[in-house]
Protein backbone atom coordinates (compact mmCIF):
# COMPACT_ATOMS: atom_id res chain seq x y z
CA UNK A 1 0.00 0.00 0.00
CA UNK A 2 1.76 3.49 -1.41
CA UNK A 3 0.63 7.20 -1.55
CA UNK A 4 2.46 9.40 -4.32
CA UNK A 5 1.53 12.60 -3.99
CA UNK A 6 1.96 15.75 -6.35
CA UNK A 7 1.45 19.58 -6.07
CA UNK A 8 1.94 22.70 -8.00
CA UNK A 9 0.91 26.09 -8.18
CA UNK A 10 1.63 28.65 -10.91
CA UNK A 11 0.58 32.33 -10.70
CA UNK A 12 -0.80 32.92 -14.13
CA UNK A 13 -1.68 35.93 -15.07
CA UNK A 14 -2.43 37.50 -11.75
CA UNK A 15 -0.33 40.37 -9.82
CA UNK A 16 0.03 37.69 -6.98
CA UNK A 17 -0.74 34.13 -5.94
CA UNK A 18 -3.95 33.98 -3.43
CA UNK A 19 -4.33 30.28 -3.94
CA UNK A 20 -2.89 27.58 -1.22
CA UNK A 21 -2.29 24.13 -0.99
CA UNK A 22 -1.41 21.38 1.39
CA UNK A 23 -0.83 17.62 1.34
CA UNK A 24 0.09 15.62 4.26
CA UNK A 25 0.91 11.76 3.72
CA UNK A 26 1.99 9.45 6.91
CA UNK A 27 1.16 6.08 7.85
CA UNK A 28 -0.55 5.32 4.66
CA UNK A 29 -2.91 8.37 4.69
CA UNK A 30 -2.90 11.15 3.52
CA UNK A 31 -5.29 14.62 3.44
CA UNK A 32 -5.25 17.03 0.38
CA UNK A 33 -6.58 20.65 0.98
CA UNK A 34 -6.33 23.70 -1.57
CA UNK A 35 -8.00 26.82 -0.78
CA UNK A 36 -8.58 29.60 -3.75
CA UNK A 37 -8.34 33.06 -1.65
CA UNK A 38 -11.04 35.22 -3.12
CA UNK A 39 -9.09 38.27 -4.77
CA UNK A 40 -11.81 40.80 -4.42
CA UNK A 41 -11.50 40.43 -0.51
CA UNK A 42 -9.15 41.90 1.25
CA UNK A 43 -6.63 39.81 2.82
CA UNK A 44 -7.27 36.79 0.55
CA UNK A 45 -4.05 34.91 0.60
CA UNK A 46 -3.93 35.43 4.22
CA UNK A 47 -7.60 33.73 4.20
CA UNK A 48 -6.44 30.77 2.05
CA UNK A 49 -3.36 30.31 4.20
CA UNK A 50 -5.11 30.29 7.57
CA UNK A 51 -7.76 27.97 6.29
CA UNK A 52 -4.99 25.41 5.20
CA UNK A 53 -2.64 25.42 8.19
CA UNK A 54 -5.78 24.77 10.54
CA UNK A 55 -6.94 22.03 8.70
CA UNK A 56 -3.45 20.51 8.53
CA UNK A 57 -2.89 20.62 12.68
CA UNK A 58 -5.89 19.54 13.18
CA UNK A 59 -5.34 16.62 11.01
CA UNK A 60 -1.86 16.19 12.57
CA UNK A 61 -3.63 15.80 15.86
CA UNK A 62 -5.60 12.88 14.80
CA UNK A 63 -4.70 9.14 15.09
CA UNK A 64 -4.49 7.33 11.49
CA UNK A 65 -5.97 5.80 10.19
CA UNK A 66 -9.15 8.37 11.35
CA UNK A 67 -12.45 6.75 13.25
CA UNK A 68 -14.91 9.32 11.85
CA UNK A 69 -13.79 10.51 8.30
CA UNK A 70 -16.57 12.43 7.54
CA UNK A 71 -17.27 13.94 11.31
CA UNK A 72 -13.39 14.58 10.91
CA UNK A 73 -14.10 17.04 7.70
CA UNK A 74 -16.90 18.56 8.67
CA UNK A 75 -15.16 19.71 12.31
CA UNK A 76 -12.12 20.92 10.15
CA UNK A 77 -13.76 23.11 7.99
CA UNK A 78 -15.90 24.67 11.04
CA UNK A 79 -12.68 25.17 12.91
CA UNK A 80 -11.08 26.62 9.18
CA UNK A 81 -14.24 28.59 8.72
CA UNK A 82 -13.83 30.32 12.01
CA UNK A 83 -10.41 31.03 12.04
CA UNK A 84 -10.89 32.77 8.57
CA UNK A 85 -13.35 34.93 10.31
CA UNK A 86 -11.68 36.11 12.81
CA UNK A 87 -9.33 37.08 10.84
CA UNK A 88 -11.68 40.27 9.22
CA UNK A 89 -13.63 40.65 12.37
CA UNK A 90 -12.75 44.51 12.18
CA UNK A 91 -13.58 45.11 9.16
CA UNK A 92 -17.10 45.93 7.03
CA UNK A 93 -18.86 42.66 6.11
CA UNK A 94 -18.20 43.28 2.52
CA UNK A 95 -14.32 43.21 2.50
CA UNK A 96 -14.19 40.49 4.93
CA UNK A 97 -11.46 37.52 4.28
CA UNK A 98 -12.73 34.67 1.87
CA UNK A 99 -11.36 31.66 0.37
CA UNK A 100 -12.93 28.73 -1.31
CA UNK A 101 -11.79 25.28 -0.33
CA UNK A 102 -11.19 21.54 -1.52
CA UNK A 103 -10.12 18.87 1.10
CA UNK A 104 -9.71 14.93 0.32
CA UNK A 105 -8.75 12.11 2.87
CA UNK A 106 -7.41 8.96 1.45
CA UNK A 107 -7.33 6.05 4.17
CA UNK A 108 -7.82 2.43 4.02
CA UNK A 109 -7.96 2.29 -0.26
CA UNK A 110 -11.48 4.74 0.07
CA UNK A 111 -11.44 8.29 -0.01
CA UNK A 112 -13.73 10.97 1.77
CA UNK A 113 -13.46 14.54 0.88
CA UNK A 114 -16.12 17.96 1.26
CA UNK A 115 -15.91 20.90 -0.41
CA UNK A 116 -17.19 24.90 -0.26
CA UNK A 117 -17.54 26.93 -3.26
CA UNK A 118 -16.31 26.26 -6.68
CA UNK A 119 -12.81 24.54 -5.74
CA UNK A 120 -12.95 20.93 -6.58
CA UNK A 121 -11.93 17.27 -6.00
CA UNK A 122 -11.64 14.87 -9.13
CA UNK A 123 -11.35 10.75 -8.33
CA UNK A 124 -9.97 9.41 -11.23
CA UNK A 125 -9.62 6.09 -13.04
CA UNK A 126 -8.14 4.54 -16.21
CA UNK A 127 -8.07 7.93 -18.14
CA UNK A 128 -11.93 9.14 -17.13
CA UNK A 129 -13.80 10.55 -14.43
CA UNK A 130 -15.38 8.47 -11.76
CA UNK A 131 -16.61 11.49 -10.13
CA UNK A 132 -16.04 14.82 -8.86
CA UNK A 133 -17.77 17.75 -6.96
CA UNK A 134 -20.59 20.17 -7.98
CA UNK A 135 -19.57 23.58 -7.39
CA UNK A 136 -21.51 26.06 -5.32
CA UNK A 137 -21.84 28.23 -7.64
CA UNK A 138 -24.47 30.22 -9.47
CA UNK A 139 -23.84 28.73 -13.00
CA UNK A 140 -24.09 25.78 -11.36
CA UNK A 141 -27.58 26.08 -9.63
CA UNK A 142 -28.54 27.25 -13.16
CA UNK A 143 -27.20 24.09 -14.80
CA UNK A 144 -29.22 21.86 -12.13
CA UNK A 145 -32.39 23.58 -12.88
CA UNK A 146 -31.63 23.50 -16.64
CA UNK A 147 -31.54 27.02 -17.02
CA UNK A 148 -28.18 26.63 -19.20
CA UNK A 149 -26.54 23.91 -21.18
CA UNK A 150 -23.20 22.52 -19.67
CA UNK A 151 -21.37 24.33 -22.63
CA UNK A 152 -22.69 27.59 -22.24
CA UNK A 153 -20.88 27.99 -18.57
CA UNK A 154 -17.50 29.29 -19.64
CA UNK A 155 -18.85 32.18 -21.50
CA UNK A 156 -21.61 33.05 -18.96
CA UNK A 157 -21.03 36.65 -17.22
CA UNK A 158 -21.84 34.93 -13.90
CA UNK A 159 -19.13 31.97 -14.08
CA UNK A 160 -17.27 32.98 -11.31
CA UNK A 161 -20.12 34.34 -8.69
CA UNK A 162 -19.58 31.31 -5.80
CA UNK A 163 -22.66 31.05 -3.37
CA UNK A 164 -21.00 29.92 -0.10
CA UNK A 165 -16.72 30.26 1.40
CA UNK A 166 -15.07 30.43 4.43
CA UNK A 167 -15.03 33.63 5.62
CA UNK A 168 -16.99 36.88 5.80
CA UNK A 169 -20.05 35.81 7.68
CA UNK A 170 -19.50 34.16 11.10
CA UNK A 171 -22.29 31.56 10.65
CA UNK A 172 -21.10 27.99 8.86
CA UNK A 173 -21.62 27.89 5.21
CA UNK A 174 -22.97 25.44 3.27
CA UNK A 175 -20.40 22.71 2.61
CA UNK A 176 -21.16 18.95 0.95
CA UNK A 177 -19.53 16.11 2.24
CA UNK A 178 -19.07 12.98 -0.17
CA UNK A 179 -20.01 9.53 0.46
CA UNK A 180 -17.54 6.87 0.88
CA UNK A 181 -15.48 6.19 -2.23
CA UNK A 182 -13.89 2.84 -2.89
CA UNK A 183 -10.23 3.61 -4.75
CA UNK A 184 -8.26 0.70 -7.14
CA UNK A 185 -5.07 0.52 -7.62
CA UNK A 186 -3.61 3.15 -9.80
CA UNK A 187 -6.69 5.54 -9.29
CA UNK A 188 -5.98 9.21 -9.22
CA UNK A 189 -7.32 12.19 -6.66
CA UNK A 190 -7.08 15.86 -7.62
CA UNK A 191 -8.30 18.48 -5.57
CA UNK A 192 -7.78 21.86 -7.33
CA UNK A 193 -9.00 25.65 -7.88
CA UNK A 194 -11.17 26.99 -10.44
CA UNK A 195 -7.97 28.25 -12.28
CA UNK A 196 -7.29 24.44 -13.17
CA UNK A 197 -10.86 23.41 -14.33
CA UNK A 198 -12.26 26.43 -16.18
CA UNK A 199 -11.13 26.17 -19.16
CA UNK A 200 -10.36 22.46 -19.93
CA UNK A 201 -13.10 19.54 -19.89
CA UNK A 202 -13.09 16.93 -17.41
CA UNK A 203 -12.04 14.60 -20.14
CA UNK A 204 -9.11 16.78 -21.01
CA UNK A 205 -8.32 16.76 -17.18
CA UNK A 206 -8.78 12.82 -16.70
CA UNK A 207 -6.93 12.11 -20.32
CA UNK A 208 -4.00 13.77 -18.79
CA UNK A 209 -3.89 12.30 -15.44
CA UNK A 210 -4.12 8.70 -16.78
CA UNK A 211 -0.39 7.46 -14.35
CA UNK A 212 1.27 5.01 -16.36
CA UNK A 213 1.42 1.23 -15.49
CA UNK A 214 4.25 1.02 -13.12
CA UNK A 215 4.87 4.66 -12.44
CA UNK A 216 2.75 5.73 -9.56
CA UNK A 217 3.73 9.47 -10.05
CA UNK A 218 1.44 12.18 -11.23
CA UNK A 219 4.03 14.84 -10.62
CA UNK A 220 5.17 15.42 -14.25
CA UNK A 221 1.73 15.20 -15.66
CA UNK A 222 -0.18 16.83 -12.87
CA UNK A 223 2.69 19.85 -13.82
CA UNK A 224 1.58 19.67 -17.33
CA UNK A 225 -2.06 19.68 -16.71
CA UNK A 226 -1.75 23.32 -14.59
CA UNK A 227 0.66 24.48 -17.18
CA UNK A 228 -1.99 23.64 -19.93
CA UNK A 229 -4.77 25.63 -17.50
CA UNK A 230 -2.94 28.49 -17.30
CA UNK A 231 -2.03 28.63 -21.21
CA UNK A 232 -5.86 28.06 -22.03
CA UNK A 233 -7.07 31.22 -20.27
CA UNK A 234 -4.05 32.93 -20.94
CA UNK A 235 -4.01 36.34 -20.89
CA UNK A 236 -6.58 36.53 -18.33
CA UNK A 237 -5.69 33.28 -16.58
CA UNK A 238 -6.39 33.06 -12.95
CA UNK A 239 -4.15 31.48 -9.95
CA UNK A 240 -3.56 27.63 -10.60
CA UNK A 241 -3.19 24.91 -8.35
CA UNK A 242 -3.69 21.48 -7.99
CA UNK A 243 -2.34 18.55 -5.83
CA UNK A 244 -2.82 14.79 -6.36
CA UNK A 245 -2.50 11.28 -5.05
CA UNK A 246 -2.31 7.99 -6.52
CA UNK A 247 -3.38 5.07 -4.44
CA UNK A 248 -1.51 1.57 -5.08
CA UNK A 249 -1.40 -1.29 -3.42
Amino acid sequence: MAIESAEISLIGDREDNQDRAAVATAEGAALLVVMDGMGGHAWGARAAETGCKVMLELYQQETKPLFDPLGFLHLALGRAHDAVVALGARLAIDVRPRTTCAVCLVQRGEAYWAHIGDSRVYHLRGGAVVSRTRDHSHVEQLLREGSIREEEIPGHPMRNFVECCLGGEAMLPEMTLSRRHTLEDGDVIMVCTDGVWSNLKDAEIAAQLKPHAGNGSTGPALEKLVERAVAASAPHSDNATAVSVVWRH
